[in-house]
C-alpha cells in the first residue's frame, strides 16, 4: 500500500484532499451555524467513531478492513449524515422512517448491477485485491452497492436542510408533450449507442450512459403522475436539482478518496485524458458524477412510480430530497 507521506507529495492527491477539504470545511461551517433541532442523535456518534476507526485499523493494515473497507466506512457516512439532517431538520431517513431507508439500500444494489453490466462490455473500471472466496467477495460487493443510493440522496437532503440553494424561484419551464418525449428519445439513445457501437468508440461513450437514464425515465415519471424534476421545473422549483447535482460530486470526491487509500478498490480504464487526475479518477470523469446523482434519483423514483401503478396504491409518500 502507498504510504501516506509518499502519497501526499502526489499532486493529483494532494490537490483530491484540497478539494474535498474544501468542500467539507464549506458543509462543516454551514452546519455549525444553522439552527438545530433535538441533539445530534446517538447514531452519528456511532457514525464518526466507525469512520475513524475504520480509517486507524486501514493504516495499520488489518486484514479485515482492508477488504470491507470501502463498505464500512461509506457506512459510516450514512450514520453521520443522516444524524446531521436530524438534528437540522427533527426528522431523517434512517430516523424517521427506517424501512424506506433499507429499501433504498436494498434497491440499490440492483440499480447499480445497471451499470455494471454496461462495463462487462465497455470496460471503463475494474476491480483489483478482492477476496479469493467468492463468499467473501460477494458479500463486500453488495454490502458496498447498497451504499450507493443512500449516499446520494442522504448528501442531497443534508444540503437541502442546510438550505444552501433557495427552494424555489420564477424561472418556470414550459415542458410540452413533444419536448417530454424527445427527451425520451435522447435517453433511448444515450442508452444504446454505447452499448451496440463499437468497443473501442463506446468506451469513449460511457458518458451517455450515466445521462441516458434521467433523459429516459423522468418524463415517463411526469406522464405517470410520480415524483419528476420536469415537474419541479415546471413549477419553479430548483433546489432538488441543485442539491442532487451538488451531492453528486460531494460523494465522487469521497468515493475516490476513500477509494484510493483502499486493498480492495476500484481503477479506472478510461481512455479520455488518462494520466490527468485527481486520486485514481481522471478529471473529465468527474462530470459524470453530478449527472449520476440525477440519475439516481430519476431511476429509483422510477421504481417507486412503477410499482404503486402496478399495485394500483395511492401516491406513496416522496422519499426523494424535498423540493
Amino acid at each position: 500500500m502507498v504510504s501516506v507521506a509518499s502519497a501526499m507529495l502526489n499532486g493529483h492527491v494532494a490537490g483530491g484532499i484540497f478539494l474535498l477539504a474544501l468542500a467539507v470545511a464549506y458543509v462543516g461551517a454551514r452546519y455549525f451555524r444553522a439552527p438545530r433541532r433535538p441533539r445530534f442523535p446517538w447514531w452519528g456518534k456511532v457514525g464518526v467513531a466507525e469512520i475513524l476507526l475504520v480509517e486507524l485499523l486501514l493504516f495499520q493494515r488489518t486484514p479485515w478492513v482492508s477488504t470491507f473497507f470501502t463498505p464500512l466506512v461509506w457506512t459510516g457516512y450514512l450514520l453521520l449524515s443522516d444524524a446531521m439532517v436530524w438534528s437540522l431538520r427533527g426528522e431523517s431517513r434512517l430516523g424517521t422512517t427506517p424501512r424506506h431507508f433499507l429499501a433504498l439500500a436494498f434497491w440499490s444494489v440492483p440499480l447499480w448491477l445497471v451499470f455494471e453490466a454496461y462495463n462487462l462490455r465497455l470496460a471503463n473500471w475494474t476491480y483489483v485485491g478482492l477476496p479469493d472466496n467468492i463468499l467473501v467477495r460477494s458479500i463486500g460487493y453488495t454490502w458496498s452497492f447498497a451504499t450507493i443510493w443512500p449516499a446520494i440522496f442522504e448528501t442531497a437532503d443534508l444540503l437541502e436542510a442546510l438550505r444552501i440553494f433557495p427552494e424555489s424561484n420564477s424561472k418556470r419551464l414550459a415542458l410540452g408533450r413533444s419536448i417530454r418525449w424527445s427527451l425520451v428519445l435522447a435517453g433511448i439513445l444515450c442508452v444504446t449507442v454505447p452499448a451496440v457501437a463499437p468497443v473501442q468508440v463506446g468506451q469513449y461513450l460511457f458518458g451517455a450512459v450515466w445521462l441516458g437514464f434521467a433523459l429516459l425515465l423522468d418524463p415517463v415519471n411526469h406522464h405517470w403522475g410520480g415524483r419528476s424534476l420536469l415537474r419541479d421545473f415546471e413549477s419553479g422549483r430548483w433546489a432538488t436539482l441543485y442539491s442532487l447535482l451538488a451531492s453528486g460530486l460531494v460523494c465522487g470526491l469521497l468515493w475516490e478518496f476513500w477509494n484510493y487509500w483502499a486493498e480492495a478498490k476500484w481503477l479506472y480504464v478510461f481512455p479520455i485524458w488518462p494520466e490527468s487526475k485527481i486520486f485514481e479518477m481522471p478529471l473529465p470523469g468527474y462530470l459524470g458524477f453530478p449527472v449520476f446523482a440525477v440519475e439516481c434519483f430519476v431511476m429509483y423514483e422510477f421504481l417507486r412510480t412503477a410499482g404503486n401503478r402496478l399495485s394500483k396504491s395511492p401516491k406513496a409518500e416522496r422519499l426523494g430530497p424535498a423540493p
